[in-house]
């Protein structure tokens, strides 16, 4: 009998640079509706038809996004790159899913509109009432799972009715909260710990270096910035823009309206007119930093000033996620964490479905033909099971037919 040690065991599968970015461009070019929508999308290509994730460990990721400042969209995707081919593999998440609505912006902000009117105004349209469909689907999914009884029921609903009562990022902030609360008081008993792993190759080390630069940049940036080149003074407002925003790219607004606009760096009619812009591009909401850095004076502007204020506007929120994604797993199996996670997700389900309504039914279902198309969208998906790359190309069809004829 051979004494040889037994072989080391095998690593997670680890998807190459290419292939993730190939994947996350396509999510890229056609999730529409915000972030909320996003996490449709995201459920819909890893949960359900790649499987890399279980719905339990998907929420719970999903959870973690939502405690964090910063794009909560762009953060899973990250935290789901990571997972499949570590940093590199990250990178590929955010640059694929960023890269398309950042070359729209950028594009706007020299004076092109690829939807303006016809056709392709119609194919925009189709591909909100997309959106429609994949968070209606993502709702009926999550809710069968992440609410199974009737506490949880309960929080969802009641979060829903909180967002559409008082619709802000304070109220969702608390309806998190108060979720995560109820948890801990109500439903510390419930499935068991831990279900479905989250392997990041990430050491604790670089975890903890990550959350020490995001909080260095953000302290001693201003210092140093002041008086400095322009070049410094965008990035660090930018920077500033997304490390103090929770609950959705909508909130960064404000922040961004006083860097920009206040200061002198654009007249607030070129700052509305790229906000609409915005709201017409799939992807994250984020992108609208490269239209702002390249339509922003004094130099440097143009493309540098676009990748600048772009980057700087995501770094914190992929610092935070990179820096907690080595401590997350262990935690969350916790008996307490997962009893406040319980409650967390059934949240989010209410958070869902209180989005599903408002913006993106309201914002895409303008007619009973469009309530038509968004209806058949989402039986194809949960009845028929088409493919939703297949959904998605035979929406925007229907939905410039709908906008031509």
């Amino acid at each position: 009998m051979s004494d040889a040690p037994p072989p080391p065991a095998a690593l997670p599968p680890r998807d190459s640079f290419t292939s993730l970015l190939l994947i996350f461009l396509r999510l890229g070019l056609t999730s529409f509706g915000g972030p909320i929508a996003h996490i449709g999308y995201y459920r819909e290509e890893f949960v359900v038809r790649r499987k890399w994730l279980t719905e339990q460990a998907y929420a719970d990721l999903v959870a973690l996004a939502q405690f964090l400042p910063g794009p909560s969209s762009s953060q899973t995707g990250f935290a789901i790159g990571v997972m499949r081919g570590g940093l590199p593999g990250g990178m590929a998440a955010w640059l694929g899913f960023t890269m398309p609505s950042a070359l729209i912006m950028l594009l706007a902000a020299y004076g092109v509109d690829l939807a303006a009117g016809g056709t392709g105004a119609g194919v925009v349209h189709g591909l909100k009432l997309v959106a429609v469909a994949v968070v209606a689907q993502a709702v009926w999914g999550m809710a069968g799972s992440l609410c199974p009884d009737r506490t949880r029921a309960t929080v969802a609903v009641a979060g829903t009715l909180a967002l559409l009562l008082l619709p802000s990022a304070w109220t969702q902030i608390g309806v998190i909260l108060a979720g995560a609360a109820i948890g801990v008081a109500l439903l510390r008993n419930g499935g068991a710990p831990g279900e479905g792993q989250l392997s990041f190759t990430v050491p604790r080390a670089a975890g903890i270096g990550a959350l020490v630069a995001f909080a260095v940049i953000l302290l001693g940036l201003p210092l140093i910035a002041v008086g400095g080149p322009h070049a410094l003074a965008l990035f660090e407002a930018s920077y500033r823009a997304g490390s103090l925003v929770f609950g959705g790219g909508h909130v960064v607004l404000p922040l961004l309206d006083v860097s920009f606009v206040r200061s002198g760096w654009m007249s607030a009619e070129t700052f509305l007119a790229g906000y609409g812009v915005a709201q017409a591009v799939p992807g994250p909401l984020f992108t609208f930093a490269a239209f702002l850095g390249a339509a922003a004076t004094p130099f440097p502007n143009g493309v540098l000033g676009a990748v600048i204020a772009l980057v700087a506007i995501f770094l914190p929120g992929l610092l935070l996620m990179y820096g907690m994604l080595p401590f997350w797993d262990d935690f969350r199996k916790k008996p307490l964490a997962q009893a406040m996670l319980r409650g967390v997700n059934a949240a989010v389900v209410g958070i869902l479905l209180a989005a599903l309504y408002d913006p993106i039914f309201t914002s895409s279902v303008l007619a009973p033909r469009d309530f038509a198309i968004a209806l058949a969208a989402f039986g194809a998906l949960v009845l028929w099971k088409v493919p939703a790359v297949a959904v998605v190309v035979l929406t925007a069809v229907a939905g410039a037919l709908a906008y031509t004829l």
